[in-house]
């Protein structure tokens, strides 16, 4: 058990990290294509940590996340995508309430997807995505994610208002 607690962890480590590199990213598709590869190293952590909500919620973000990247997430592929996750993830959930918050975090981040292709909102989107995930991450013991969703929320944070600045002074 011990080794697949330090997996969990290390692959968490990566994933923050793919994150982390996500959040100053100028470019749409760039954000996206790192946010892509954190999701896969999140999956290789659910699956050591035995968090099946999470592990359901992200495999269906990974989907979610290549498609927005191709410009291709529609309209009904976003309500698909967003009653598997719920469905799948009520059904495998293995954590109780706390395997919630992975489901109401993805269904958050896919509405503004959807919505919109502006960095300022997918990186607010990004926040309230990140402080559910803290919740989780936190509980499940990946403490290296539970830090860095934090971190990055305030990073993204620092970002959002970086650019705002900038956009105030470059008028």
């Amino acid at each position: 058990m011990q080794t697949y607690f330090i997996l969990g962890n290390l692959f968490s480590l990566v994933a923050a990290i793919c994150l982390g590199v996500s959040v100053f990213r100028k470019k749409t598709t760039s954000l996206l294509m790192w946010q892509v590869l954190e999701v896969i190293f999140c999956i290789l952590s659910n699956i050591a940590l035995f968090t099946f909500s999470a592990l359901s919620t992200n495999s269906i973000a990974l989907v979610r996340d290549m498609l927005a990247y191709r410009g291709k997430l529609s309209k009904t592929t976003t309500a698909i995508l967003l009653l598997l996750c719920v469905g799948v993830g009520l059904y495998v959930n293995n954590r109780g309430i706390v395997g919630l918050f992975p489901m109401a975090a993805s269904a958050v981040y896919t509405i503004f997807l959807h919505a919109t292709r502006h960095e300022q909102q997918i990186r607010f989107a990004l926040i309230i995505n990140l402080l559910l995930w803290f919740v989780h991450d936190f509980y499940v013991g990946a403490y290296p994610s539970a830090f860095m969703d934090v971190f990055l929320s305030i990073w993204t944070l620092i970002a959002i208002l970086k650019n705002m600045k900038w956009r105030i002074h470059s008028r």
